[in-house]
Parts: C-alpha cells; sequence; structure tokens
C-alpha cells in the first residue's frame, strides 16, 4: 500500500558561509511514498549529495520543511532517527575478519545498546533481512571475498535490519557491471513492494531508473527539480528538455533515450513487438529515418516474429524478401544509390 512517508516544503539546500549561504536548489515541494522506489537522477556536481545529506539530516537545510512520519526532520533525536533513516553510501565497504551475517547485525545498533549483543528479535530481524535480499548463501563468507555486487545485497540487507521506514542509498550501482546493476534495481524495486519502506537513491543509470522506478527526480541548475513517473515526464517533454544535448535524444516511441543519428534518407517501417523494434535500430543507425510515421514512397514490412522474414515494398509496386536484418540493410542501401 502506498502512503505518504516524507513530505517536502519550499525546500531550499546548500551550505552555509560566514556571510552568506550557496543555494544549490530551492523551492523543491515534494512527498515520497512508502511501497515506491524514486530515482534521483542528475548532471555531475548539480547537487544530488547536497539533497540526499539534506535529507538523512546530515547536513541542515537552508530553508523549507522536511517531515518524515509528519514529524519535523530538526525533531528528531540522534538516536531517533537511527530508527527511521537508514543510509547505503557510495564508498565500498572494506571489512575483513567479519561475516557478511555479523555485517548485517550492524544494522541492530540503534537496538542493541552499548555491547552490540544480538538478542532472540535481533537475530530473527538478521535472518529476515537475509530472506529478502535472497543471499542465505552468503551469510557465512567472509566480506572480503564477496564480489562487488555480492557486497551491496550485503549492506542493503544491513538497512533492512535497521528496521527503518525509509532508506536512501548514494549510487547503489556505481561500481557494477550492467547485469548486477539490473539485479540491484530489480531487487529495491521488489523490497519497495514487499516491505513497503520508501526506498530513494540518486543514480547515473538512467536507462535502469526510467525502466524501474516508480517515482522519477529530474535535477537541474537551471530549472530546479522536476518530478514524476517517468511516463509524465516523458510525455510532458521533462525529459527532452532534461537531456537535450547534442547526440542524445528520448525516444518517444521507445520510452528510452538513444543517440542521435544523422539521415540522410528516410523510409517508412511497419510492424511492432520485438523485429520492428530491432529493424528500426538498425536502419537508423545507418542514416536512414525509420517509423510508422515516415511518408515515403517505398516501406517495409517488419511484421512479427512468427515469421522471420522481412517483405521490402518497392515504390514500383515490386517487392523484395529477405531473411536477415543484415540482408535488410543491403537491399535497402541500394535504393539510395
Amino acid at each position: 500500500m502506498i502512503q505518504e512517508t516524507i513530505h517536502i516544503e519550499s525546500l531550499s539546500i546548500g551550505y552555509r558561509g560566514k556571510e552568506d549561504a550557496k543555494v544549490v536548489a530551492e523551492n523543491i515541494c515534494a512527498d515520497i511514498n512508502g511501497g515506491e522506489l524514486t530515482c534521483l537522477l542528475g548532471a555531475n556536481g548539480v547537487g544530488k549529495s547536497t539533497l540526499l545529506r539534506t535529507l538523512s539530516a546530515f547536513q541542515p537545510k537552508l530553508g523549507g520543511k522536511i517531515e518524515i512520519l509528519g514529524k519535523d526532520l530538526s525533531d528528531y533525536s540522534d538516536k531517533e532517527l537511527s530508527t527511521v533513516i537508514g543510509v547505503v553510501l557510495t564508498e565500498k565497504c572494506d571489512v575483513r575478519n567479519m561475516t557478511a551475517e555479523e555485517l548485517i547485525g550492524l544494522g541492530r545498533s540503534p537496538y542493541t545498546g552499548f555491547w552490540g549483543k544480538l538478542r532472540g528479535r535481533d537475530k530473527e530481524v538478521v535472518e529476515e533481512s537475509i530472506s529478502l535480499v535472497k543471499i542465505e548463501n552468503l551469510a557465512h563468507r567472509m566480506v572480503h571475498t564477496l564480489s562487488d555486487g555480492e557486497r551491496q545485497k550485503v549492506m542493503i540487507a544491513k538497512a533492512l535490519a535497521q528496521e527503518t521506514p525509509v532508506i536512501y542509498l548514494d549510487e547503489p550501482t556505481a561500481f557494477l557491471d550492467f547485469p548486477s546493476k539490473v539485479e540491484i534495481m530489480q531487487l529495491l524495486h521488489r523490497l519497495t513492494r514487499k516491505t513497503n519502506k520508501t526506498i530513494f537513491l540518486s543514480t547515473h543509470d538512467l536507462e535502469l531508473a526510467l525502466q524501474i522506478a516508480d517515482k522519477i527526480w529530474l535535477m537541474d541548475k537551471s530549472n530546479g527539480v522536476s518530478i514524476g513517473t517517468p511516463e509524465d515526464l516523458a510525455l510532458s517533454g521533462y525529459l527532452s528538455n532534461f537531456f537535450a544535448r547534442k547526440g542524445i535524444v528520448f525516444d518517444m516511441e521507445t520510452g528510452l533515450f538513444r543517440i542521435e543519428n544523422e539521415y540522410a534518407d528516410k523510409i517508412r517501417l511497419t510492424g511492432h513487438g520485438q523485429k520492428y523494434a530491432m529493424a528500426r535500430k538498425a536502419l537508423q543507425r545507418n542514416g536512414i529515418l525509420a517509423n510508422r510515421n515516415v511518408e515515403a514512397d517505398a516501406y517495409i514490412e517488419a511484421g512479427n516474429l512468427s515469421s522471420p522474414q522481412y517483405v521490402l515494398h518497392l515504390a514500383d509496386g515490386q517487392t523484395v524478401t529477405v531473411n536477415s536484418i543484415q540482408e535488410l540493410l543491403e537491399k535497402v542501401s541500394l535504393l539510395f544509390r
């Protein structure tokens, strides 16, 4: 069930100097909900880390309001905050002589007192956290023997063991290969649904965020912070404007960004599904604008996966049938010689 966890009103963030303040972003108004994965996107140096630190109470806000569960962030004591906010940082955790299970157990420190001894309930929560992240096979491994992806899962389990309603993550996929990035993002999305926690993360993995996140925060020096679902931001033009730089365009047909090509020719392409998408990609990579909306005398019928063939309909009424995209490119290139 989706419910408001964090309420932000007229928030200004930045740094206070001796005489004045450096404002990084201002007039941020938003709600962050439990049961949703929210991703913060922006260029390097735009202030993502400043925003995360402010939301985490690691640095003071310049103005405005941040409420968590209806209580102002500044009214929480440090001890209370440790039971409300969990944080997973970018830096690699260099720990030796400790098992993954022992590291996850450190997440119970707000509840275990000075000596940090895990009792019945603490051990249950650690086991539940390990199960939620599905890393039972890693529990007794030494932390320094884990891969980067495995270690990140352990850190997420540690944050779960802290039993906070809010978890912030700073670039959780920064050091991972692509399959591991996908796995971590899917894990975080699944955890929001299963635990109803509020998970908010900063990331540079634009394509993954657009496909997996429930809400996107676009942080830009010129326009501040724009917030919405990936689909609403796309339809409103925010995504196109946000990444309006040379060589990158937002493709409304696929809902993803792509490298902008220069087109010398064009041809209409019909069909749907994977065959249509792959043919369009190949043609546009070769400088031929191809989609359903192109007006041209010749056109290509991509069909669907039930048939491996592509049919090229020529302007004079003739048709040419090919069995692969490579053959299709060869035939189409002859049209524009």
